[in-house]
């Protein structure tokens, strides 16, 4: 799901990017017991896609495909670099 969204930018090559933040919700089974996880995490999508994503709204749920890299040098947050969005029926 699609928790948040920052206004879409360019690069001074003109490139679009946009960076949102994507929340994640299910249950999982660990050491054959259910276990309830949730994660938000930091992405960007650039290029054709980032315009794509700027027409979505928070709440919307989709599908991400993707790479994880630190956000930079500085800080080795990970982010992921979305390279496909789906979205899925019932937004």
């Amino acid at each position: 799901m699609l928790a948040e969204l920052q206004p879409l930018r360019r690069t001074p090559a003109g490139v679009p990017v946009l960076n949102c933040v994507l929340a994640h919700e299910s249950e999982q089974i660990e050491a054959d017991r259910p276990r309830a996880v949730s994660v938000e995490l930091q992405a960007v999508a650039v290029g054709e896609l980032a315009g794509m994503l700027a027409a979505a709204a928070p709440g919307m749920r989709i599908r991400a495909t993707g790479f994880m890299a630190a956000k930079s040098l500085r800080s080795r947050a990970p982010v992921m670099h979305l390279n496909k969005i789906e979205f899925l029926e019932g937004n």
